[in-house]
């Protein structure tokens, strides 16, 4: 090196930073590209589940989990009330009877399961199932938004159909990301986390505008738009991404496995670490029985309520719909890691203390309180909506907990059909108790009764807590005789076998 040379790397930290130092006025350049980054990062990440996925599964999770139950499911929550409540004028007892009847279709979410695991349509096991739950929603909707002076009991019909078509589409799409799960485990908690965002931001649209379309629109005219939802479930029929299988199993073989299925469930059901569990679970909430009917006509009589208008009923409840997504949050940051046990005793006791807010209110002690109507039921909802998603979120992580090897898809939807059944019977035990204190469309006067005995049974719920397992969140809670039980592995390998043949 010669003298120049030296000088030259003399004189270099006088006129610029040293190499591998970053000088000021880079960091200053780099200030504004912060939040272009944040903006896009929600972006790249989607972008890369669809490199790893397939983008046309992420569609298929966006449609079913973000249009078809978030925004169609709120949608239809606000505007069927008031289609129950102006155009067919039913009682608020027998509409909540009529909504615990919306639940049938979850309530056989293992015959979906069933049917999309075994029975594959022209090669297909998943595609047909969206085609057929898209036309079933269309025809459902499109008939109950055109037909005036529809029956009621048609009208019903209609609406479970609706409901119908949301529960097949979930069950199809949760199978395919089961599958893409097994596959790709390390995806598995974004494909989760993907299913949680559109379903909130979904739901948060559909509150949004519900209330401006009864307005604009009508109830029975609003209904109408549930038919686009469907409409885009039979396209994603014809675009997602799905093997045809060149093997048509013979019908012996098909219920062949649906034997070993149902011989592995009833089983593991048998376990009192299973049925202590799944007990609670069905008791928590059949005995939180639903009055939401009865508040919902009392919201919005302009003479013994406070007569909410339809935009504030969507506004109350998209704030919910956004609390609920914090109550994710407590969730995730600080509560995954504690006991079963303890956490949904808490749980519960701040679930059955948050419904004495709905005896204030249907009192309107709020008001001597000082409290407007408008601030006390927004601060009701978001509370109730916090504490009962991190009432709930527990309870399917302790459902997972209870599936065992093999026959977990299937086990899985028993779980879910169990708790489908837990929040019938909460619906038509309200509608059962409203009718008994005679709370009709004009008549409120024994409603801060019925929400009385509501707060109470939950309450009691408490003393049931014993059925909950003490383990933590991250522990195996299946006793190891079940898995290592030679003839629930002798089911398992066989079930195994036969999905291997069937896929070959």
């Amino acid at each position: 090196m010669d003298s120049s040379e030296t000088q030259n790397l003399i004189e270099k930290p006088a006129s610029g930073p040293a190499p591998g130092i970053s000088a000021e006025p880079s960091k200053d350049h780099e200030k504004p590209s912060r939040p272009l980054r944040i903006i896009l990062e929600p972006f790249q990440w989607i972008a890369m589940l669809c490199r790893e996925l397939n983008a046309s599964f992420v569609f298929g999770i966006v449609l079913v989990y973000g249009l078809s139950q978030g925004f169609a499911g709120s949608f239809f929550r606000v505007v069927s009330d008031y289609y129950w409540k102006d155009v067919q004028k039913v009682q608020p007892s027998a509409v909540q009877m009529f909504v615990g009847f919306y639940y049938i279709p979850w309530v056989m979410k293992p015959v979906w399961g069933v049917l999309t695991d075994v029975i594959p349509i022209y090669g297909f096991r998943r595609r047909p199932y969206f085609i057929v739950s898209g036309i079933l929603g269309a025809i459902a909707a499109l008939t109950v938004s055109s037909v005036t002076g529809l029956p009621v009991v048609l009208a019903l019909l209609c609406f479970i159909g609706m409901t119908a078509a949301v529960a097949i589409a979930d069950v199809t799409i949760d199978a395919c990301i089961a599958r893409n799960s097994i596959e790709k485990p390390h995806l598995a908690p974004d494909m989760q986390t993907l299913c949680g965002a559109v379903s909130s931001l979904g739901a948060l649209i559909g509150f949004s505008t519900s209330g401006v379309f009864v307005r604009d629109l009508g109830a029975q005219g609003a209904l109408g738009i549930m038919a686009m939802p469907a409409v885009l479930l039979v396209l994603l029929g014809f675009v997602i991404y799905e093997l045809r299988t060149n093997h048509y199993s013979e019908k012996q073989k098909v219920w062949e496995k649906v034997g070993v299925a149902v011989r592995g469930m009833g089983r593991t059901i048998r376990y009192p670490a299973v049925w202590k569990p799944s007990l609670y679970m069905f008791l928590s909430l059949a005995l939180s029985i639903s009055t939401h009917e009865g508040q919902f006509y009392w919201y919005t009589n302009p003479t013994a309520g406070p007569a909410f208008t339809q935009q504030f009923v969507g506004i109350i409840y998209a704030i919910g719909a956004m609390a609920s997504m914090v109550g994710v949050l407590i969730y995730h940051k600080f509560l995954k890691n504690h006991p079963f046990r303890s956490l949904l005793f808490y749980a519960q006791l701040l679930y059955s203390v948050s419904g004495m807010l709905d005896l204030i209110f249907v009192l309107r002690w709020n008001l001597k309180l000082g409290i407007p109507d408008y601030v006390f039921v927004i601060l009701e909802e978001c509370s109730s909506r916090i504490i009962t998603r991190i009432r709930w979120m527990p309870m399917i992580v302790l459902s997972t907990k209870l599936c065992p090897l093999g026959i977990e898809g299937t086990f899985f939807a028993l779980l879910m059909c169990i708790d489908s059944l837990g929040l019938l019977s909460s619906k038509t035990g309200g509608g059962i108790l409203l009718h008994v204190f005679h709370v009709t469309r004009i008549d409120f006067r024994n409603l801060w009764l019925v929400v009385l005995i509501r707060n109470l049974l939950r309450f009691s719920t408490l003393f049931l807590i014993f059925l909950v397992p003490k383990g933590n969140q991250s522990e195996a809670l299946l006793p190891p005789d079940l898995l290592k039980s030679s003839s629930s592995n002798q089911e398992n390998v066989e079930l195994a076998k036969l999905n291997e043949r069937e896929e070959a």
